[in-house]
């Protein structure tokens, strides 16, 4: 069975395709149109019951969930992150879970305050977030210049291109401009996405997908 990613290019189903790219695994696409109501249709939900991409069809059934699908991956295909029986893979799903569970949903409440805190109150929540945010970048400029973990460069890719999605939406989705993050005070953690950004595969994808030359360290550039 071939796998089938469920896909919105620029949204979390772009990390997936990341992935599956850098292994050269045989996929197909099955484009989403969000305004077309694809993410109500019974076919998908019967795939996905949240009604959300990044889902994958694959031989085991379809996963949903942006880390389980990684994780998924790197088990069955290898090469995204440690294997199981590496001991480095303790520390590479704490922090893949940091990511998933703290670093993508403070980037969505940048992108959209009005959803945790309502309208009135979205200018506050966006501006939380964003301090939120650059906390959170320090935490991972400080795991990298003193860990330097190989998890977190191409030769095992998952977590940086999550990484590299994530601040691309930062840097670009928020409507205020001055609520907009910066890569200028962590330069370890702009190395390590300007290495993702130039491997082969996501310079293809970029150019599909027309995330621009340098999507993640400078998406404002596309």
């Amino acid at each position: 069975m071939t796998l089938t990613l469920w896909h919105i290019p620029d949204w979390a189903s772009q990390i997936i395709r990341l992935a599956l790219e850098e292994r050269a695994l045989p996929y197909q696409v099955r484009a989403m149109d969000w305004d077309a109501g694809d993410f109500d249709a019974p076919g998908f939900r019967a795939l996905n019951p949240l009604g959300l991409i990044p889902t994958l069809e694959t031989p085991d059934g379809p996963i949903f969930e942006t880390a389980a699908i990684l994780l998924w991956l790197n088990a069955r295909h290898g090469g995204l992150g440690p294997a199981p029986s590496d001991p480095a893979q303790a520390a590479f799903l704490s922090w893949l879970m940091f990511v998933s569970n703290t670093v993508h949903p403070t980037v969505m409440a940048m992108i959209h305050p009005d959803r945790p805190a309502g309208p009135d109150a979205s200018g506050e929540a966006g501006r939380l977030a964003l301090e939120r945010l650059v906390t959170q970048a320090a935490q991972l400029e400080t795991l990298i210049t003193t860990h330097a973990p190989l998890w977190l460069t191409p030769a095992q890719p998952a977590l940086g291109h999550y990484i590299g999605i994530l601040i691309r939406w930062a840097i670009c989705l928020p409507a205020d401009p001055a609520l907009r993050f910066t890569l200028k005070p962590f330069p370890a953690l702009t190395a390590i996405l300007a290495a993702h950004e130039a491997t082969t595969a996501a310079r293809r994808l970029a150019k599909i997908d027309s995330l621009g030359p340098t999507p993640y360290t400078a998406p404002e550039a596309a």
